[in-house]
């Protein structure tokens, strides 16, 4: 009998659990269908994001360097060139210039769509159409700053510097590989991962004494060696890589000193072949063949303590003569500055 009752009591409250889970699952839905209704907004600030851009422009320099991590004269030049080369307008509700800075952030700050939700007071779906139209338009610029070096003329950093100049007269740029990080669909993530196990793109760039990119190639895998990189893109008939002119032979012939001048007719003319060529610079990844000139593995330049600029530069290599690459943040920041300036006003000239 007892066991009869407790049937009967777990049925009813296995019924009664139903029940209440069926009446939530109705709420829910009576709910969502509410909010599609009335749907409650959700940026709502005082302070739209087009007055941020502005507060931030105006404001102190280093609040617009701090969140884009450009100044105002560099975010400028930008936006001038954007109008004069794209086809990007002032949309509807967003300027130009809040749609650059939204990109902006994103890729400075590793910003997600979210946090540019919330500091721009727009919706998601409107910073992700933000975000393409700019980075599209951005990429369309390459052909503009990305040009083909010349090969003819020595330059003005080699030419007037005893440092560089006259063995470096026929070096004209430098090429090295970095590695960004990126996000890679799980089933060809392993491709992706370096040497210290993160996923990223390996990208070789190729750029001249006067701080301007040359050539620049993305998309390879992060497991893949640079020398790889490169080697592909020489092979590659349709790489369209500016390869240095290939030498001259020069005939050099020995002057004999007058005491020997009897022997002149008894001795064989001494002639020696000199390859002159153009060459880049590259580091101690790449293989050193003609038209690429690296380091002598294990050779350091010699220490000279007198000479404060030798020592400032020490830390640069045969493909990075200027010694950047350093952990100084305020110099890296003023070269990404200069570069900038530089390409300006390249593209104006």
């Amino acid at each position: 009998m007892s066991t009869s009752r407790s049937v009967e009591q777990w049925d009813e409250e296995f019924e009664c659990l139903i029940d209440l889970t069926l009446g939530l699952m109705a709420l829910n839905e009576g709910q969502r269908y509410v909010n599609r209704i009335q749907r409650m907004p959700m940026h709502t600030s005082i302070r739209t994001g087009h007055q941020y851009m502005l507060e931030l422009i105006n404001d102190h320099p280093d609040r617009l360097f701090n969140k884009i991590r450009m100044y105002r004269p560099c975010f400028e030049m930008l936006i001038q060139v954007l109008r004069q080369q794209t086809a990007l307008q002032n949309s509807r509700f967003l300027t130009l210039e809040e749609q650059v800075m939204i990109f902006i952030y994103v890729i400075s700050q590793k910003a997600t769509n979210r946090m540019a939700m919330e500091d721009w007071q727009h919706s998601g779906s409107t910073i992700s159409i933000v975000f393409t139209r700019i980075c599209k338009a951005i990429a369309s610029l390459s052909p503009i700053f990305i040009k083909t070096p010349n090969f003819d003329d020595v330059p003005d950093e080699i030419r007037f510097n005893p440092k560089y100049y006259p063995y470096f007269q026929d070096c004209v740029g430098a090429i090295d590989g970095t590695h960004i990080a990126a996000h890679a669909p799980s089933n060809v993530a392993n491709n992706y991962r370096g040497r210290k196990s993160n996923v990223t793109t390996n990208m070789l760039a190729v750029c001249s004494f006067d701080m301007l990119f040359t050539y620049v190639v993305t998309g390879w895998e992060g497991a893949v060696h640079d020398s790889r990189v490169l080697t592909t893109q020489l092979e590659d008939p349709n790489s369209g890589f500016p390869h240095p002119p290939p030498g001259i032979h020069r005939l050099i012939f020995v002057v004999l000193f007058d005491l020997l001048i009897k022997l002149i007719m008894s001795l064989p003319i001494l002639v020696l072949y000199n390859r002159v060529g153009k060459y880049y610079l590259v580091d101690s990844g790449y293989s050193n063949k003609p038209g690429y000139l690296a380091p002598f593995h294990g050779v350091m330049p010699p220490p000279d303590s007198d000479d404060e600029d030798n020592t400032a530069s020490s830390s640069g290599t045969a493909a990075n003569p200027h010694g950047y690459g350093g952990n100084d943040e305020n110099l890296a920041n003023s070269m990404r500055d200069h570069i900038m300036i530089q390409m300006y006003l390249h593209y104006n000239m």
